[in-house]
């Protein structure tokens, strides 16, 4: 999935900049926050978040995994956390050389749409010791996501709706958080639509590349919950010459109370 650089929010480039796509028409400054919004906040290697959902145990997209090494570590707080072990979805598939080879031969990806939206795209991943100086998010358990304002979270590619930004990177920036309203929610998934003005919310944004697993937050008696984690996305038109970030993008993110069993089934120890 790292090779397909328009609709898969992780890929290969890394450095240093800012993060969340961003209205055009609003200061950069309102976007940038410190770590101390989000402590739970998990930063995968190189690119790609998570979000410590327990003591021990982190939750995230599964494609945000390293594809040919087994993961060693993530980051927390700022401090780097040792693995004991991944639990994938059963229901995960990686996306098939062939639909990539299609797509960017061609330029259409109808078909790697349907291919992701078919799939589990999540996975916990255990610490070998528990987090202390962290406390974890509480995951939302309520089917009513449509229509709330969602809180998003990354340090992936930035830029803003009327442009987009770089498919090619950086992917690993500076910490945003944006908002969005929830379009549509059901089985698997919860979208959004990134609006233009005057229609945005206040400070509307949407997750780039490298911003997979980035954590999407409803806010239910006075606390932040979460209801999402940064999948794929949609984008109009060529995918090898389209922007990715541009205003009318849809993102779909993982809805996290439809694997609400299965997260407490793997940390019951359960099969």
């Amino acid at each position: 999935m790292k090779g397909f650089l328009l609709l898969a929010l992780l890929t290969v480039a890394s450095s240093t900049a800012h993060a969340i796509v961003i209205r055009d028409d609003v200061d950069d400054a309102r976007y940038r926050v410190p770590a101390t919004e989000f402590p739970a906040l998990v930063d995968m290697p190189g690119e790609g978040h998570g979000a410590l959902i327990a003591p021990q145990w982190v939750l995230t997209a599964a494609h945000t995994l390293p594809m040919h090494a087994d993961l060693k570590q993530v980051v927390i707080n700022g401090s780097a956390r040792d693995v004991e072990r991944v639990v994938t979805h059963p229901g995960y598939r990686t996306l098939p050389q062939t639909l990539i080879d299609q797509a960017m031969a061609s330029g259409e990806a109808m078909l790697i749409v349907v291919f992701l939206a078919s799939g589990d795209d999540v996975a916990l991943i255990k610490l070998k010791t528990p987090v202390t100086d962290v406390a974890p998010v509480v995951l939302y358990s309520g089917s009513d996501e449509a229509g709330q304002v969602a809180k998003i979270l990354g340090k992936g590619a930035t830029g803003t709706g009327a442009t987009g930004h770089s498919p090619n990177g950086p992917n690993r920036t500076e910490l945003r958080r944006a908002f969005n309203r929830i379009t549509s929610a059901y089985d698997r998934w919860l979208c959004y639509v990134f609006d233009a003005p005057p229609e945005a919310v206040p400070l509307e944004g949407a997750l780039g590349n490298g911003d997979s697993g980035g954590p999407v937050l409803v806010e239910h008696d006075g606390q932040w919950l979460l209801a999402g984690q940064g999948s794929w996305k949609v984008v109009q038109g060529n995918v090898l010459t389209a922007r990715p970030g541009r205003y009318g993008q849809v993102t779909c993110n993982v809805r996290v109370s439809h694997y609400r069993d299965w997260i407490q089934r793997v940390m019951a120890g359960q099969p």
